[in-house]
């Protein structure tokens, strides 16, 4: 089955076809600043260069920055309220306390906290305030804010009440948007409802998105179903992806990985992923990202979801160099690195000047950097190599040598050798890496219950069934479905041998046409 993927990054936007595990083209083009205008141009570009290959091409696999920069930089956000079912809990701190107060003052829509909720063993604290949910959903109606995030407390566990808050503010002000908080999140009620409240403030960007992406390859000529990556090395289809914009998050270094596991042929090792911004170091687990399973920070936001253990340095192509004193990074030329490093006729001396004075790589115009003093770029060189090294071993779990697969169009930075890695392996078509793990993401399945009154094994046997049933409603080939995660907690405070069970399935994509029946 030939797929596309397509991955923006900062710096580049990359595009692969690729024929089962075989790459048949790719292509690199410079980021554009509205982003999808870039990606067209990549779509464009690879569908000439395949020619007649990517007649039959079936499913296009998009990942995107979008809704990370969107948080970072502060724009393109709507503006979401909070409602929070916790009374007489938790009113000491009330939603958006947390946040930046440049970020609160774009998104807060309002807050409004009602009695209800539950216990951590499933009772319920007090009966919800559905007459505060009814008059919230009207003050947020006539206010004109167009999405709500729900969040209740323990709702991952019993999901009860943020359900019968959505019913209530669906039939009060059905144009608003819902999202609720136990879909997205984990057990702790801030980190969870931040999430929620993010979710709600790009839908707006993310159904535009969605659409200018559903467009590009439809001007493409590609009569192929579109995908969007999330940050857990999955896809899933274009409809699902504009209501969960958050699980976009990361996904561009979980493509990385997930591209490198598959064009070296190792499914453990650790990665070294080098953009032209930055360079993300994770762990592959059996082919996937390593899950943190601590808080993560987007854009100053405390949050606690799915999301990939990684951890990025201001260290990439477009990594400016000052010379006296020396100092490489933070920050980077990005997008513009085509006009600004010294190689390609600008004034900047970039990391990729010294990968280039250093006989690293072949780019560009030589004779511009062969004037820069060989102690300057030797000093350089070694203090890239030395920040690599030392935050690679920051991201191992124990002293056990490992590989280490050098990605991304930076891996000509990555040293030959490293302190606790077997061998640093420069996987084919590593520049593209990124859109080849787009391209070979499958689907997956999850889910996260208490059972009651079962057997260990009967709990997961439950729990498997239902996370492959959910794979194949999101469009998996049942016949491909394996199991990549189980974990299982014996609950003791609750009655009836109750067992928390949680288990992860993926399979792959079918091969179904865009209109056409599944």
């Amino acid at each position: 089955m030939k797929r596309i993927g397509i991955d923006v990054g900062g710096t580049n936007t990359d595009a692969a076809l690729l024929d089962g595990e075989r790459v048949i083209a790719a292509v690199k083009t410079f980021t554009t600043a509205d982003v999808t205008s870039g990606v067209r141009s990549a779509l464009s570009d690879l569908v000439a260069r395949a020619g007649d290959a990517a007649h039959d091409v079936v499913a296009v696999m998009i990942g995107t920055t979008h809704y990370t920069n969107a948080v970072v930089e502060r724009r393109n956000l709507g503006r979401a309220a909070a409602i929070r079912v916790s009374l007489p809990a938790s009113a000491s701190l009330i939603p958006f306390c947390d946040w930046p107060r440049d970020l609160a003052a774009k998104v807060n829509g309002g807050t409004y906290l009602v009695e209800g909720g539950h216990e951590f063993d499933g009772r319920p604290v007090v009966e919800m305030d559905e007459r505060a949910v009814a008059e919230a959903a009207r003050r947020i109606r006539a206010d004109g804010i167009p999405a709500v995030a729900i969040s209740a407390t323990f709702s991952p566990l019993t999901a009860e009440c943020e359900e019968r808050a959505a019913e209530i503010l669906r039939n009060e002000a059905p144009d608003v948007h819902v999202t609720l908080s136990s879909t997205l999140g984990r057990i702790g009620l801030l980190e969870r409802e931040n999430v929620a409240l993010m979710n709600a403030s790009l839908i707006g960007l993310a159904r535009e998105t969605t659409q200018a992406f559903v467009d590009a390859v439809a001007a493409s000529g590609l009569n192929a179903q579109l995908y969007i990556t999330q940050n857990d090395g999955t896809v899933v289809l274009a409809e699902a992806a504009r209501e969960f914009p958050v699980f976009s998050f990361a996904s561009g270094p979980t493509n990385s990985m997930r591209g490198a596991a598959l064009l070296a042929g190792i499914e453990d090792a650790m990665v070294c992923d080098v953009g032209g911004t930055t360079a993300d170091i994770g762990c592959l687990v059996r082919g996937f990202p390593r899950e943190a399973n601590n808080v993560v920070e987007v854009g100053g936001v405390r949050t606690l979801f799915r999301m990939p253990d990684l951890l990025s340095i201001a260290i990439g192509g477009g990594t400016i160099v000052q010379r006296e004193p020396l100092a490489v990074g933070p920050q980077s030329v990005g997008y513009r690195l085509g006009q600004e490093a010294l190689v390609f006729g600008g004034d900047t001396v970039t990391a990729t000047d010294i990968a280039v004075a250093s006989g690293l790589i072949d780019l560009g115009d030589k004779s511009r950097v062969a004037g820069l003093p060989g102690d300057f770029v030797r000093a350089a060189l070694a203090q890239i190599h030395a920040a690599i090294a030392e935050n690679v071993d920051r991201m191992k779990t124990d002293a056990t040598e490992v590989p280490l697969l050098a990605v991304g169009g930076g891996a000509m930075l990555i040293p030959d050798a490293l302190p606790g890695i077997s061998e640093v392996v420069h996987v084919p078509h590593h520049e593209v890496a990124n859109a080849v793990g787009a391209a070979m993401a499958q689907i997956s399945g999850e889910t996260d219950r208490i059972y009651r009154d079962m057997d260990r094994e009967d709990a997961i046997a439950a729990a498997r069934e239902a996370a492959i049933a959910a794979a194949v409603e999101a469009g998996a080939d049942a016949a491909t479905i394996k199991v990549i995660d189980v974990e299982d907690l014996p609950l003791s405070y609750l009655p009836g041998r109750a067992i928390r069970t949680r288990v992860r399935v993926v399979g792959e994509a079918r091969a179904v046409r865009p209109g056409a029946a599944a």
